[in-house]
Formats: structure tokens, C-alpha cells, sequence
């Protein structure tokens, strides 16, 4: 459905291509330039959804590290949740984009270190480190949603707090915080198009530089538009068919 919506959507465009107040010919597949443009532009998707897979895994595993020792019982553990939790949110994302990827590889030369970041590793790292503190949350309050009655019985049995956090209070925290995490993994590909400053030839960067060659930018970022909304959209029908199937075996469960 997205991609008949996308397809409709663009023909809509091309067709207003004999305007002389538009410059829609510049992205009309049914013209050789405008079939190249078009084809330039989506090329960048595949790398853009890439970036966003990578980051959207690496960023839940960092996550759900950073939030179970929010749940330790020694002090020092919940203060180090905390503590990053609350700066790596306070922290924009570009800033931290330029700093990984200019700033650290200075770090590791002080070390002694000759590393260099190239611009897709940088911006999934960054992403990544960005978004696991709002993972981490999501993760903190899918699991203060189970009962503790649960933890309880689970410990009766002779389970540990680990083995509880595993094969119990995690197992049903998933299917409550499958709803947001789908939110942040929408705000990934979104925010995906800041690699664009640093040189990754994703949608926005593609974007950018056929701008610069065709001087049409109402037209060229009207269709970066919809290539994103066809992604949130198809992001958006994924995660409403895994609620389902996954409310469905909670049911029969």
C-alpha cells in the first residue's frame, strides 16, 4: 500500500510538470533527466535503511545494558543508569555526530591509536549511543509495568534476579514496549539524515547534491519527503503486524 501511495504520489508531482511556475520536469520519471534524477534520489534509500537497521539493533542492545542495572540493588549501579541516561539525553544530536566522528578519532590518536571513523560507521555509532538512553527508558518502564508478584514467584522457585529478568519479566516487557520502540525506530530513520553533513550518501545527502547541480529544491525536497513517509509508513504497518501477532500469542499463551 505504501508503495502504490509513493507511485501515485509521484505521478501527481510529474504531472504538474508543464506548469511554468513549477520545475516538477526535474524529477518526471517520464523524461530521460528525470528518470536519472528519480533513480539517483532512490538510490540512497538502501543505504539509508541500512544505517537505520544497524543503529536500531545496536542502539536496543545498548539499551537494555544501560537499564538493568537500573534495577540493581547496589546503589552504584542505579547511580551509572542514571548518570547516562541523563547526559547522553541532554546531548543533541549533532553535536555528537561531529564529535565522534572529528573528536574521536583524536581521542584514539592520543592513545597511541591510528583509527579513522568513515561516515556510515560514525553516524551508527552516534545513533545509536543517541538513542539507546531513550531506549533504556522505554525498557525501565516496560519492566516496572510487570507485576512484582511475578518476580516474587519466579524467585520462590530458586530463579536468580538475572535468570527472573530473563526468562520472565523480560518475555512480557517486550510485547508492552513493542509500541514505542517502533516509535524509536522511526525517529532513527528520521534522524538518519543528519549523516548527510558528514559526507554518507543516503537520501538527504543524494538530495542535497542534486539540488546543487539542478537549483530546484521545492521539487527535489518535496520528493525526499514522500521517500521517508513511504519508510515511516511501511515501518509503521510492520510494527502493527508484529502487535498483533505477538498480542495473538499472548492470548493463546
Amino acid at each position: 500500500m505504501s508503495r502504490v501511495f509513493g507511485i501515485v504520489a509521484l505521478l501527481a508531482l510529474a504531472g504538474c510538470a508543464s506548469s511554468q511556475n513549477w520545475g516538477w520536469y526535474v524529477i518526471d520519471p517520464r523524461t530521460p533527466n528525470g528518470w536519472t534524477n528519480v533513480r539517483f534520489l532512490v538510490g540512497g534509500m538502501g543505504a539509508t535503511i541500512l544505517l537505520s537497521v544497524v543503529a536500531a539493533v545496536l542502539s536496543m542492545a545498548l539499551g537494555l545494558l544501560v537499564a538493568l542495572p537500573g534495577f540493581s540493588a547496589h546503589r552504584p549501579l542505579r547511580l551509572l543508569n542514571r548518570g547516562y541516561v541523563e547526559f547522553v539525553r541532554a546531548i543533541p544530536l549533532l553535536p555528537m555526530l561531529f564529535w565522534v566522528f572529528y573528536g574521536l578519532p583524536i581521542v584514539f590518536r592520543s592513545m597511541g591509536l591510528s583509527v579513522q571513523i568513515d561516515p556510515f560507521w560514525g553516524a551508527v555509532l552516534t545513533l545509536a549511543i543517541s538513542d539507546s538512553a531513550f531506549t533504556a527508558e522505554i525498557y525501565r518502564s516496560g519492566i516496572q509495568s510487570i507485576g512484582r508478584g511475578q518476580s516474587e514467584a519466579a524467585q520462590t522457585v530458586g530463579l536468580t534476579h538475572w535468570q527472573t529478568m530473563r526468562h520472565v519479566v523480560l518475555p512480557q516487557a517486550v510485547r508492552r514496549i513493542l509500541p514505542p520502540l517502533g516509535n524509536q525506530f522511526i525517529y532513527i530513520v528520521k534522524m538518519s539524515s543528519f549523516a548527510s553533513v558528514i559526507g554518507m550518501q543516503e537520501l538527504t545527502r543524494r538530495a542535497n547534491e542534486l539540488v546543487v547541480t539542478e537549483y530546484r529544491p521545492l521539487e527535489i525536497y518535496t520528493l525526499l519527503i514522500f521517500e521517508y513517509l513511504v519508510l515511516v509508513l511501511v515501518i509503521s504497518s510492520a510494527v502493527r503486524w508484529l502487535e498483533r501477532r505477538m498480542g495473538a500469542d499472548e492470548r493463546n499463551g
